[in-house]
């Protein structure tokens, strides 16, 4: 047996340090993770490392060429950068993978292809969730609307490559012929009104209404949020929905229904206390015993406010809201607030615009639902930037450019990528946050310009066939062209 004493003998006291300073490094080392693409150094703090880490089980548990890091980095770094192929994203993950002596891909792109789409669906959707939690919990106190927090609800389409497998689940619209249109994906989100950040979102046919996928993300609304929609969720249905979560809805008056104001309790010059009668007809997408289930009666408020201002095409705005005290909320407040609607409208042009989700070249229904939920993930990214930019360097959120963003993240990107030290990194980031705050946006109050394009399209003819049963008539442009000034000249005239 050994005694006590004979474990600590002299022999090994020389060695005491250097098995130190080895043991620090190797813990070091274990405890750091190899950064494998350029936008890992600048979202790994939004995104952590071991939630991409390869799972026990499935198709992202087996060791590739691709693995589920490398390809989830490459693919958003494909999105980033609009126009890109499959090949490019493969060019640059050998690039990056030679300049840190890497096992080099293939030069094929048909691997990474595969590998995205064993991308699982189910981690995309997880990471769009948290990523979205983070930004909403930085929001500052100040910017709630009356102390209150505002999701903003709202669909859009976009459409899809025209193929048998698109077209089986994703149709298109009836007035198109066939071979002559490209199926349509509706897409419905909730956004936060104070950071932008995508809180949920349902992608459905082009035949299923927005109302439908729009009930997937009513459990998102927390007790006391006030939700802001357009007319189409001005309905009994949604209000019903909305007052059950114990939250408040402000939004237009649907078409159906008419304002009038000579009824109901008198709270201020066009602005009335009405109470609503559940309708008999069950509205689609529902079944009779879910609809029974809503209350009989609601009582709403009605105000109605003029619009002023030139560009606008309403003159007359009718909104409906369950927040019934005047005092608190005002004509006034809700008639701002209902303009703060268009924010929605602009978080999808720059996810569908300066990400280019216009059109998703994919050719199967799982590509488009990853595809879809990689520019949604995409997105709430770049808000983190921008979020972390307007908080350290205290300027509007609105203000900032989202484009300006999005170019910004390609180059310092690179260059935090090539970064020796840990100062050059932070300094680098931090001139990325000041680059970003001082890219405002000019504030345009009012302006208005006419919807219309500058640009001529050239006077091709439409294909109004399948294209193999389509016959062209040669130099037909020119004699649309020509037909085309002469209608010009002729109006003129």
């Amino acid at each position: 047996m050994i005694s006590k004493p004979d474990l600590f003998t002299p022999f090994f006291l020389p060695w005491r340090a250097r098995l130190s300073s080895l043991r620090r490094t190797l813990a070091h080392t274990a405890s750091s993770q190899p950064v494998l693409h350029q936008l890992q150094e600048l979202f790994g703090g939004l995104l952590h490392h071991h939630w991409l880490s390869p799972t026990e089980q499935g198709p992202c548990s087996r060791q590739r060429d691709w693995p589920l890091q490398l390809t989830f980095w490459s693919f958003l770094a494909q999105l980033l950068c609009p126009g890109s192929s499959c090949r490019w994203a493969v060019r640059q993950a050998q690039t990056q993978a030679r300049l840190q002596s890497r096992s080099v891909p293939a030069e094929d792109a048909s691997a990474y292809c595969q590998a995205r789409a064993r991308v699982p669906l189910e981690l995309l959707q997880e990471l769009i969730q948290r990523v979205g939690g983070s930004l909403q919990q930085r929001v500052p106190e100040r910017a709630r609307w009356c102390g209150r927090v505002v999701k903003v609800a709202d669909g859009t389409t976009v459409t899809a490559e025209d193929t048998p497998a698109n077209q089986e689940v994703f149709a298109q619209p009836k007035s198109q012929k066939k071979g002559c249109g490209f199926p349509l994906v509706r897409l419905v989100a909730l956004f936060s009104l104070a950071s932008g950040a995508l809180l949920g979102f349902a992608t459905g046919n082009y035949l299923q209404s927005e109302l439908a996928l729009a009930a997937q993300l009513w459990a998102l609304l927390d007790s006391g949020d006030v939700l802001l929609a357009d007319r189409y969720f001005g309905c009994y249905r949604v209000l019903a929905v909305v007052l059950g979560r114990q939250a408040d809805l402000v939004c237009r008056l649907h078409a159906s229904r008419r304002a009038d104001f000579r009824y109901g309790k008198w709270q201020g010059c066009l602005d009335r206390q009405v109470i609503w009668t559940r309708p008999k007809p069950v509205p689609p997408g529902l079944s009779l015993l879910e609809w029974l289930a809503l209350p009989a009666t609601l009582t709403v408020r009605l105000v109605r406010f003029r619009v002023s201002e030139k560009g606008f095409r309403t003159r007359r705005v009718t909104l409906v809201t369950t927040l019934l005290n005047t005092h608190k909320y005002p004509l006034a407040a809700l008639a701002a607030l209902y303009r703060r609607r268009w924010q929605v409208e602009l978080s999808f042009r720059q996810i569908k615009t300066a990400l280019a989700m216009e059109h998703l070249a994919v050719k199967s229904p799982a590509m488009i639902d990853r595809s879809v939920a990689m520019h949604l993930l995409a997105y709430q990214l770049i808000r983190g930037l921008m979020q972390e930019a307007a908080l350290s360097w205290d300027v509007p959120l609105e203000r900032i450019s989202f484009k300006g963003a999005v170019d910004a993240t390609q180059h310092f990107g690179q260059a935090l990528l090539r970064a020796r030290t840990q100062r050059q990194r932070t300094g680098l980031y931090a001139d990325l946050l000041r680059i970003l705050a001082a890219d405002e946006v000019p504030e345009r109050a009012g302006r208005h310009e006419p919807r219309a394009v500058k640009r001529r399209l050239k006077a091709y003819p439409r294909l109004n066939c399948e294209r193999k049963k389509f016959r062209e008539v040669p130099h037909r442009n020119r004699r649309l062209s020509a037909r085309a000034k002469a209608r010009e000249n002729r109006a003129v005239i």
